[in-house]
């Protein structure tokens, strides 16, 4: 139980080095092996869901864990999960074995590497949501970037090397903003820590700083979470990605990577940096209320069905950043709801997509 969370990101590692043992030729073999493996990560998954106390900071202390990885530099491999997350782990573990059976037939050249491809996306989006140390929620934000990348230029249509290079290069530019931010935080962490390096969530999220360096912060987190979200106007990567990425490829990243952007949101550009979110409320909910509005009109005009539902989510996720932006408690469950709904019934659309 201690190390649930540890197992359930090397799970899905572990499995794609045994997936790299099968014969090349074996290609039913190795998609049935991919799913049960994915399977047994959902069924382990499932014991989050059992009840239990909850530490100071709200999180279920059966499953908090907090080690020494890099103690020079103060990065820890801190991990836990809460209210905000749980849910989001378990939509994860949910749709990966369903996504990887969906491609049974649908993919039939470079299976083996496809799906370790998959496995690896899997365990880099569950370090995503249970991370708890700044440097370690940075490293998995950009694991995910890689075979993501890769499922839609290698296993995507047509145009799928524009799509994934355009998706690359989007969620790089805010990532390296992010990462300047995060140094920035830690650096005047360590000022007050006698000069000792800290990425720890709780620890950072005490740092008071100055108005005019906390916006600047947190429009940085923000950028990197909007372009993920995404957020019009930011949003012009995202039908093209879906359009060229095959089937299980937009499923994961319409019912999962999407949700990273609001969930990075509530749990860091909020947590981290109250103030400012709460003066840039009116503006986020303001830019909210437009990506609302235009992903509903375009997805009304268009004749390519995943480009329908790629604007649909625009429209959708733009309700979720409006509860966020609100700051009300009641507001913001809503939110965390609509990140569910949104992931079950998009996936699924897409699934359905896929059979047309």
């Amino acid at each position: 139980m201690a190390h649930l969370l540890t197992a359930l990101i090397v799970l899905p590692v572990v499995a794609a080095g045994g997936l790299l043992c099968f014969p090349r030729r074996l290609l039913r073999a190795q998609q049935v092996y991919a799913t049960i493996a994915s399977g047994v990560v959902f069924a382990v998954s499932l014991r989050l869901l059992k009840a239990g106390p909850l530490d100071a900071d709200g999180f279920l202390l059966a499953f908090r864990e907090s080690v020494a990885w890099i103690p020079s530099l103060g990065i820890r491999w801190s991990v836990g999960v809460d209210g905000i997350s749980l849910f989001l782990v378990l939509l994860t573990t949910l749709l990966t074995p369903i996504a990887i059976l969906s491609s049974f037939r649908a993919v039939q050249d470079r299976v083996r590497e496809y799906l370790v491809a998959f496995l690896l996306l899997e365990s880099a989006m569950i370090g995503c949501f249970v991370a708890l140390d700044l440097f370690l929620f940075f490293l998995f934000w950009e694991a995910m970037l890689v075979p993501m990348a890769l499922i839609i230029g290698i296993w995507g249509g047509p145009r799928r090397i524009y799509a994934a290079v355009k998706f690359f290069l989007f969620t790089m530019v805010g990532s390296a903003l992010m990462l300047v931010a995060i140094l920035y935080i830690a650096w005047q962490a360590s000022s007050l820590h006698g000069g000792r390096w800290t990425f720890d969530y709780f620890e950072l999220r005490d740092v008071m700083l100055p108005f005019g360096p906390q916006m600047l912060a947190f429009l940085a987190f923000t950028l990197a979470f909007a372009i993920k979200v995404p957020m019009w106007p930011l949003h012009t990567w995202l039908p093209d990605a879906h359009v060229e990425a095959p089937t299980a490829g937009s499923v994961i990243l319409a019912a999962v990577l999407l949700k990273m952007g609001t969930y990075g949101y509530l749990r860091f550009s909020m947590g981290l940096f109250p103030y400012a979110a709460s003066q840039a409320g009116s503006t986020l909910a303001a830019i909210a209320v437009t990506g609302v509005i235009f992903g509903a009109l375009v997805a009304w005009k268009q004749k390519d069905v995943k480009k329908l539902v790629a604007y649909s989510s625009v429209s959708h996720l733009g309700f979720v950043m409006l509860g966020l932006a609100a700051a009300d408690p009641r507001a913001v469950t809503g939110a965390l709801l609509q990140m569910v709904n949104h992931g079950i019934s998009t996936g699924a659309l897409f699934l359905l997509v896929g059979v047309i």
